[in-house]
C-alpha cells in the first residue's frame, strides 16, 4: 500500500480532510464559547462601571455624579423658555404658595403632568451660568422624601424651577390651628418627622458633594395622600464645592423663624443651618404652633422661647399640642422634644448632624408604634434618665 505513490496520495487527502472537519467541529463551538465568554465578561465590567458612576443612598436611592452632565440633564430635566412657563401656569394664574426665593404657582404640562413653577426673584449674587451648574446637580438627586425637580427655565432676568406637583397640601396647612381637616396624630407627626429627617440627610450625606436646603420650613414640607412627607423647594440650595468642603459663604436668605442666627450674621452657610431650621419645624409638630407665635393678647414670640422655660421645667403636657393630649406616648414625646431643642442653639457646632436626629427620631417612632397606651408624664426617674440619657449623646455627637 505504501509503495503505490497514487494510492497513498488518495489516503492522505481523504485523512487530511477528516481532520479538517474534525477540526472545526472541535473549533467552531469552542470559538462560540469563548465568544460568549468575552461577551459575558464585557456585560460584568459594564455593569460595574455603571454601578461606580453612581452614588448609592443608604435609603434605597442613587445620585448620578460626575461626568455627562449635559447628557443627563437631557434625560432627566427639561429646559423651558418663558413663553413655556407663561403657557404652563396660565399667565401665572393661581398662586399656591410664597416663600424668600420668589412664589410658586400651579403649572400643567403638554402631557398633563401637574407641577409648581417657583418664580424666582432676581438675583445680583447668583449669575445665569452658577445657577445652571445648580439645577443640573440638583436634577440628578432622587429620593422617595424629596419633591422632584423636572425642569427649569433661564431665559433673560427670567429664572424659574419646574417641580413635581404634590396635590395633599404642606405640613403648615395641616398643623394650622383652624384647619377643617383631621388632626395629625402623634404618630403621624412622628412619621412626617422621620421622613424630612430622611430627605436631608439625603441631600447632606447622600449626595457628592453636599446640598444644603436653606429654606426648610413646614410650608415646605409636602403630604402625599399617605401623609409621608416629602421635602419641596430645594432648588434654591447650595451646593458645596467640594465634598470636603465645611460651608459655603453666601448672602443670608431664608424665612423669619427658621433663619439659622449663626448664618444670618456669619454669612457662613453650613450644613448645621439646616439642623436649626429642622429643629423649628420639630417643634411646630409637637406643638402645633407656628414659628412665630402671635397671640392675640400678648407680642408676637419665637417658637424656642416660648418652649425653653417649659422645657427646663419639664412640662411637657403644657408644650404638646392639646388637640392631642392623652394619645401619645410621654417617653416617645419628651425625646423627639430633646431632639428638638439640641437643633437650635444659637451656636452651629453644639448641633447634632442629621443621621444622629434621624436615627433618634426613628426611634421615638418605634416606641410610639409599640406602645398601646399613654405614659404618664411627671418628673420622674424615666424622664430624668432619658434626659441624662440624651444630653449625654448630643454632647457626645456634637464634639465628634
Amino acid at each position: 500500500l505504501c509503495e503505490n505513490p497514487n494510492l497513498s496520495g488518495q489516503v492522505l487527502c481523504k485523512k487530511k480532510k477528516q481532520s479538517i472537519s474534525i477540526l472545526l467541529a472541535v473549533s467552531i463551538p469552542g470559538i462560540f464559547i469563548l465568544l460568549l465568554t468575552v461577551s459575558a465578561v464585557s456585560w460584568v465590567g459594564f455593569k460595574r462601571k455603571k454601578r461606580h458612576a453612581h452614588c448609592d443612598d443608604p435609603f434605597g436611592v442613587e445620585v448620578m455624579q460626575n461626568s455627562n452632565q449635559n447628557s443627563l440633564l437631557e434625560s432627566e430635566g427639561q429646559r423651558f423658555t418663558y413663553p413655556e412657563i407663561v403657557e404652563i401656569t396660565s399667565n401665572f394664574k393661581s398662586i399656591i404658595g410664597r416663600g424668600g426665593f420668589g412664589e410658586v404657582y400651579f403649572g400643567t404640562l403638554q402631557n398633563q403632568t401637574q407641577v409648581a413653577v417657583k418664580l424666582l426673584i432676581s438675583s445680583s449674587t447668583q449669575g445665569s451660568k452658577e445657577f445652571e451648574n445648580e439645577v443640573k446637580l440638583l436634577m440628578r438627586a432622587h429620593h422617595r422624601n424629596l419633591v422632584s425637580l423636572v425642569g427649569y427655565c433661564d431665559e433673560g432676568e427670567t429664572m424659574a424651577l419646574v417641580y413635581n406637583f404634590v396635590a395633599n397640601g404642606n405640613l403648615q396647612q395641616r398643623l394650622s390651628a383652624d384647619v377643617t381637616l383631621h388632626v395629625l396624630t402623634w404618630k403621624e407627626r412622628l412619621q412626617i418627622a422621620v421622613d424630612a429627617a430622611r430627605g436631608l440627610d439625603y441631600l447632606h450625606n447622600g449626595c457628592k458633594p453636599s446640598i444644603v436646603h436653606r429654606d426648610l420650613k413646614t410650608s415646605n414640607i409636602l403630604l402625599c395622600e399617605n401623609l409621608h412627607a416629602m421635602i419641596a423647594d430645594f432648588g434654591l440650595s447650595k451646593v458645596f464645592a467640594t465634598e470636603s468642603a465645611t460651608h459655603v459663604s453666601t448672602d443670608p436668605k431664608g424665612t423669619f423663624g427658621y433663619l439659622d442666627p449663626q448664618y444670618y450674621y456669619t454669612g457662613k452657610l453650613k450644613k448645621k443651618s439646616d439642623i436649626y431650621s429642622f429643629g423649628i419645624v420639630l417643634l411646630e409638630l409637637i406643638t402645633g404652633r407656628a414659628a412665630i407665635i402671635r397671640d392675640v393678647e400678648a407680642e408676637p414670640i419665637h417658637i424656642c422661647r416660648w418652649v425653653s422655660p417649659k422645657f427646663e421645667t419639664m412640662e411637657i403636657e403644657s408644650i404638646v399640642d392639646s388637640r392631642i393630649q392623652g394619645t401619645y406616648n410621654t417617653s416617645s414625646a419628651w425625646k423627639a422634644l430633646q431632639i428638638a431643642m439640641a437643633c437650635v442653639p444659637l451656636t452651629a457646632f453644639q448641633r447634632p448632624d442629621i443621621t444622629f436626629i434621624y436615627n433618634n427620631l426613628k426611634e421615638c417612632l418605634e416606641t410610639e408604634m409599640s406602645s398601646g397606651r399613654t405614659q404618664i408624664v411627671g418628673n420622674d426617674d424615666t424622664s430624668s434618665s432619658s434626659s441624662i440619657r440624651m444630653a449625654s449623646q448630643i454632647e457626645s455627637e456634637t464634639s465628634s
